[in-house]
């Protein structure tokens, strides 16, 4: 089963993560062979963390609970919130598959929340990918515990900038559409 999870910052708590980074990533390498996609989004300066994302392929919903709340970081207080939904890879692939490589490139997270079309959907008529899949990292739906409905989308990208970003999810489809700058996570 696929995860999405995102750990939002706790206002204030940037000296914490600093200082709890090697931590979270000895965590992380326990799950290397799991992980589709992970890294931190950022602020628009590009430099300070203001989440963390993880997307990872874990047997069952109460690994995946394990694995989000036993992070460091979230037993420490760095978080402010935990979204943890079912996902599906749409892609078939992990980041590092990307074929735009590692750093060329603006990255963002964008989530598309609620909304016509998408609140009640059957999870297999939920999202289709867009035409040009070239510059997605990563895409696919949030789905329901049971993986049954479709309740919004999530998906890594390279763009120009965050409007083009927010582009590859149908403007019309969700109530709320967020768009986070993001980068390729792990051990540098």
């Amino acid at each position: 089963m696929e995860f999405f999870c995102y750990h939002r910052d706790r206002p204030g708590s940037l000296s914490l993560r600093a200082e709890l980074l090697e931590e979270h990533w000895s965590y992380m390498d326990q799950y290397a062979g799991e992980m589709i996609a992970r890294g931190p989004t950022l602020s628009d300066d590009c430099e300070t963390p203001t989440g963390s994302v993880h997307i990872i392929d874990l047997p069952d919903a109460a690994t995946a609970r394990a694995f989000v709340f036993d992070e460091p970081g979230y037993q420490a207080g760095v978080y402010r919130d935990v979204q943890l939904r079912r996902w599906r890879n749409l892609l078939g692939r992990t980041m590092w598959d990307f074929p735009g490589g590692r750093v060329d490139g603006d990255r963002f997270l964008v989530l598309g929340l609620g909304g016509d079309g998408t609140d009640g959907t059957d999870a297999a008529d939920g999202l289709t990918l867009p035409a040009d899949t070239d510059e997605l990292i990563a895409f696919g739906p949030l789905l329901s515990d049971d993986g049954a409905t479709h309740l919004g989308a999530a998906a890594l990208v390279r763009a120009p900038d965050p409007d083009t970003a927010r582009a590859v999810l149908a403007p019309d489809r969700y109530a709320v559409v967020e768009v986070h700058r993001w980068q390729f996570g792990g051990r540098q």
